[in-house]
């Protein structure tokens, strides 16, 4: 049984979404729901898993080749669904496709003007928050009828403060964003280097950018029954680690 996470701000007859944990899925012999492609799980079990959020959604999946870019694409009709660009974000008015970004620690949006019906999904890590990838995704969702005013954006599930620390260069990384750096940063234990506070980066961008936000405290590296988490695999020199996906979809009339 799938038990995304949601939020109260996307709660609307209009659309369906939800932020997937790792539960209800066939993969890896223990029922994870994997939803990338792994040299680690069957594709039959990754194509399982995949329908089953669709059917959760009640559309057809569209994801993009996610690369850490501020890249957009603008989806307007369903026959581009199966399309794989590359890109770190979707927007569209058109119902029953799905918009869906796969992570392991970066942050998942979800963006939904409920006046104009224009949705988004966008996948967030520390390089799309520099890129402004939020940003981008408001200003496609505009394109095509949305109003900022209006839309509602929410943070999922994403690794915190205190399971990410970074080196003693990262804060320049910052300086694009931010003239406040050390806002997100605090000192780690290991001299020079710091823990970075990406949930909170993110909920700040999107503050300044729609009329209403949320972030949701979940996460993806300390909750390990829930989430799946790169950072953490890596820390134990796993062969391969699974990815949660989060989605969002306007209702078929």
């Amino acid at each position: 049984m799938l038990l995304p996470r949601t939020s109260s701000l996307l709660s609307d007859d209009a659309v369906r979404h939800g932020f997937f944990t790792r539960k209800g899925g066939v993969s890896h012999g223990r029922g994870d729901l994997n939803c990338g492609a792994s040299d680690h799980d069957d594709p039959k079990h990754v194509a399982e898993n995949r329908a089953r959020v669709a059917a959760y959604l009640g559309g057809r999946l569209q994801g993009v080749s996610q690369c850490h870019s501020a890249d957009v694409v603008t989806l307007t009709t369903l026959q581009e669904v199966g399309q794989m660009p590359s890109a770190d974000a979707l927007v569209t008015n058109v119902p029953g496709l799905a918009l869906t970004i796969l992570t392991a620690d970066c942050g998942p949006i979800l963006f939904h003007d409920p006046v104009a019906q224009v949705i988004g999904a966008a996948h967030s890590g520390w390089r799309g928050s520099v890129q402004a990838i939020a940003a981008r995704t408001v200003e496609a969702m505009v394109a095509i009828g949305a109003d900022p005013s209006r839309i509602r954006a929410v943070l999922g599930p994403t690794i915190a403060q205190s399971s990410y620390e970074v080196g003693p260069d990262f804060q320049n990384h910052l300086a694009p964003v931010t003239h406040q750096p050390m806002r997100y940063l605090h000192p780690s234990d290991k001299d020079g280097h710091w823990m970075f506070n990406l949930p909170a980066l993110i909920g700040d961008q999107l503050a300044a950018l729609v009329g209403q936000s949320d972030v949701l405290d979940a996460d993806t590296y300390a909750l390990e029954d829930q989430f799946f988490s790169y950072r953490r695999s890596t820390h134990r020199r796993e062969p391969d680690y699974g990815r949660q996906m989060s989605g969002i979809c306007l209702v078929v009339d």
